[in-house]
């Protein structure tokens, strides 16, 4: 009466190993899940996409983004991993918020952050050659600020969509 199956003890050690196996699965689950790159971009093309100037914000839940004229991607280093998303609107225009760069880039900033582009700028062609010079950066990975803000501007024929 009080001695061991041997089904019994089969039974336990398979049932010891799946409970180790789904903790190791459930462990290397990530915590959240990855940033919206794909809301970003449309809301990036939908301001873009417009005939009118326009602004818009969109919330950020990444540590770092890298943005070039033609894809969004964001990284959160929380364990939850990255996410891209291709951008389908022409003339989008990366804005760089650090202070380093070129009289242009403070301009497009001073642009991004609602100044008239005929005060930034001397000319349209000064605001398209800034844009232009913009959109041909090295871009790189950059922290990421707790909201991207997308700006549509029209200065003479020169339209162009700032996000920074």
């Amino acid at each position: 009466m009080f001695e061991t199956h041997l089904d019994a003890t089969y039974a336990w050690l398979g049932l010891a190993l799946v409970s180790v196996a789904t903790v190791g699965v459930a462990a290397a689950l990530p915590a959240s899940p990855p940033p919206d790159a794909s809301g970003v971009a449309h809301t990036i093309d939908s301001v873009a996409d417009g005939e009118h100037p326009a602004t818009a914000e969109h919330g950020l839940a990444a540590d770092r983004i890298r943005l070039t004229n033609r894809s969004i991607a964001l990284d959160s280093g929380s364990g939850s991993g990255s996410a891209r998303a291709a951008l389908r609107a022409p003339q989008v225009t990366p804005v760089p918020t650090e202070r380093r760069g070129s009289s242009g880039a403070d301009g497009l900033r001073r642009v991004l952050a609602g100044v008239p582009p005929t005060v930034a700028f001397d000319d349209p062609e000064a605001f398209a050659a800034a844009a232009e010079r913009a959109r041909g950066r090295d871009h790189e990975w950059r922290p990421a600020p707790d909201r991207l803000t997308v700006r549509r501007v029209h200065y003479g024929g020169v339209h162009v969509t700032l996000v920074g």
